[in-house]
């Protein structure tokens, strides 16, 4: 039950291993499922998913029991309830800089009160086969919510976003948040000073912590920090070294 185990193995701290996957093809999450890959997720934010392209891969996820999460294109009600309702086992929001955008995207992602409307319709809810008691009660055990912090406003009061109930994991975004230290790199002391303060908000309030790394060398670099969920590149950055790698080895035949 590799979907409805995602969130405890997640706040467990047990090593994960993902993608952001770029394109929207069903395809490539059976492909990506037959892998040792822990999750996929959809850039919805970088990548040209629509509704229905997010639609059919959470399908395929769902029909194989791998678990896709979403990049939502921003944190508002409506993005986070469709990437939900079409099955995604959670949520990613960029750029949560504040601890009132961070309750507002956990309000978004919850069923209560000014949140995330019901419907038993879907294909999350599994098409108006399931009670709303179960329902309910397995949104809370199954549904994962992570905020990005991508900006120093966000690191500067990374403790009360990590405090907020509803989220799940915090999430660094290295590129972003060197930009807007001024930085042209991802080695910088104030990158290194963020990733550890959010890493101890993370681990004082028992939240997971998560971030992208190139590849799984810097995912043990970065697990001194307190992170145990790593997107790894794309599928993108794969291809293209695996393609360039086997097309050099021809390339070389008959060279000394």
């Amino acid at each position: 039950m590799q979907i409805a185990s995602f969130r405890q193995r997640l706040l467990s701290r047990v090593p994960l291993a993902g993608t952001f996957l770029k394109t929207p093809a069903l395809q490539l999450i059976e492909v990506l499922s037959q892998s040792d890959l822990d999750f996929v997720c959809l850039d919805a934010e970088h990548a040209p998913f629509d509704r229905s392209a997010i639609d059919a891969c959470c399908a395929m996820g769902r029909a194989l029991d791998f678990p896709v999460l979403v990049r939502v294109g921003d944190g508002s009600a409506r993005e986070i309830l469709q990437a939900l309702d079409c099955g995604a086992v959670g949520i990613v929001v960029p750029h949560v800089y504040s601890a009132t955008k961070a309750a507002e995207v956990a309000r978004a992602a919850r069923f209560g009160r000014g949140g995330r409307g019901f419907a038993g319709s879907t294909r999350w809810a599994g098409y108006a086969t399931q009670s709303m008691s179960d329902l309910m009660a397995r949104s809370k055990a199954e549904t994962v919510v992570m905020a990005q912090i991508e900006e120093p406003e966000g690191v500067d009061i990374c403790e009360a976003i990590a405090a907020t109930d509803g989220i799940d994991a915090l999430f660094v975004g290295p590129a972003d948040l060197s930009v807007a230290y001024g930085h042209d790199n991802q080695t910088s002391d104030d990158l290194v000073h963020a990733l550890e303060r959010v890493g101890r908000a993370a681990d004082a309030t028992g939240k997971a912590y998560v971030s992208w790394v190139a590849n799984a060398q810097k995912a043990q670099e970065w697990a001194q920090y307190g992170m145990s969920c790593f997107f790894i590149s794309s599928e993108h950055a794969w291809m293209r070294s695996a393609a360039t790698a086997e097309a050099r080895g021809v390339h070389n035949i008959g060279k000394a």
